[in-house]
């Protein structure tokens, strides 16, 4: 099968796209893929580390209040549309996949236009501006939370299949989690994470809270602060308790982040799509706290649903201190009931077959052309 993928800005909607390639990869080694992206986005950088040609396009979003620069950008979707029609008619694909974010827009809207079978993947429970768009013209709309199917009024078919990131972590590592974090085996382990680049908000609440760890005993806490807090967050908790307790583990980022989930107890994080669906294909505790600098508020939507499920906590980003957020994780991390019965209901909420199912769609709309 041939496959062109399409996705980009963030890691929310490159991660997924690569999950398909991989499962694309285990059903027909012999697969071909060509990524088209964005010239700026974080893609250009991520998918040629992973041996998957890609080529790009110049693309920007729409601006949501009245701007000259929206005509500029309609323009650079139809130039975008000319130049995808033209790499699409040289890569002859089977099927076209976009997994969100501006750049898809041009390139599965070629497609469509060009009668090649197609398909989107909505990570959030509130969809973007690009797949609402889309969804009338591709052959399956993929949501990734049950009951969204009617986000998708206009599509001709809509299919529940998860997020294929859920696959990606179903069969990481534990012990090599451990072994990145530097704790023993079967420890107790709350990860603290503000997303790849961090989160200012986290990471003060981070420092507030670290001169009452040790009130939790046995219970090692991983605060992943991003690159660009790393120091400044290390040298503000340094000044308040001195040199770092064994229970008290920093980090600027983790590269192995689904073998670290896998030995985590306790997750402290944003509330992003491809992240949520790693935790339930775990069956990891939450506690979320939504950025509230997205499009449509949609972080919130995607932590009220595995708060309403009994998964998780949700604290919302005004409510949050260091001592709001030490109270919310000792009470989880004192009741191993509740604990479970968090573990339980987001194992629940998983779709650790998620690529799978996307992945025979795909097979299933390439065969109908």
């Amino acid at each position: 099968m041939r496959v062109v993928l399409s996705g980009g800005g963030t890691g929310g909607h490159i991660y997924p796209a690569l999950a398909v390639a991989r499962q694309c990869e285990e059903i027909d080694p012999d697969a071909e893929f060509l990524y088209i992206g964005g010239q700026r986005g974080l893609e250009s950088k991520l998918v040629p580390q992973e041996k998957i040609p890609f080529e790009a396009i110049d693309i920007t979003g729409f601006r949501r209040s009245l701007s000259l620069e929206n005509i500029k950008t309609i323009m650079r979707f139809f130039q975008g549309v000319r130049r995808s029609k033209a790499l699409l008619k040289k890569f002859k694909p089977d099927i076209v996949i976009g997994t969100g974010g501006y750049v898809c827009g041009p390139v599965v809207y070629a497609a469509s236009k060009l009668g090649i079978p197609s398909m989107i993947h909505e990570q959030n429970a509130i969809p973007g501006l690009t797949n609402a768009f889309l969804s009338r013209y591709v052959d399956t709309v993929a949501v990734s939370f049950e009951g969204s199917e009617g986000a998708f009024p206009k599509a001709k078919n809509v299919l529940y299949t998860g997020n294929p990131r859920a696959t990606t972590v179903r069969l990481a590592n534990r012990e090599r989690g451990f072994a990145t974090i530097g704790v023993p085996m079967n420890s107790s382990v709350v990860l603290v994470v503000g997303g790849s680049r961090g989160a200012k908000a986290i990471n003060d609440a981070m420092i507030a809270m670290a001169p009452q760890l040790s009130q939790l005993k046995d219970v090692h806490f991983v605060y992943v602060t991003g690159e660009s807090y790393y120091e400044q967050t290390l040298d503000s908790i340094r000044n308040q308790i001195g040199s770092l307790p064994n229970h008290l583990h920093v980090l600027p980022y983790i590269h192995n982040m689904p073998e670290v989930l896998a030995c985590t107890s306790l997750i402290v994080n944003r509330a992003g799509a491809s992240f949520l669906a790693e935790i339930t294909s775990l069956g990891i505790p939450s506690i979320l706290i939504p950025s509230p600098n997205v499009t449509n508020n949609h972080q919130e939507a995607n932590a009220r649903t595995l708060e309403k499920a009994g998964a998780s906590v949700m604290i919302v980003e005004k409510d949050l201190s260091g001592s709001s957020l030490f109270h919310s994780i000792a009470r989880i991390m004192e009741d191993d009931a509740l604990r479970n019965r968090m573990s339980e209901s987001a194992s629940a909420l998983g779709k650790p077959d998620s690529a799978d199912i996307l992945v025979k769609e795909m097979e299933r709309l390439a065969r109908k052309r």
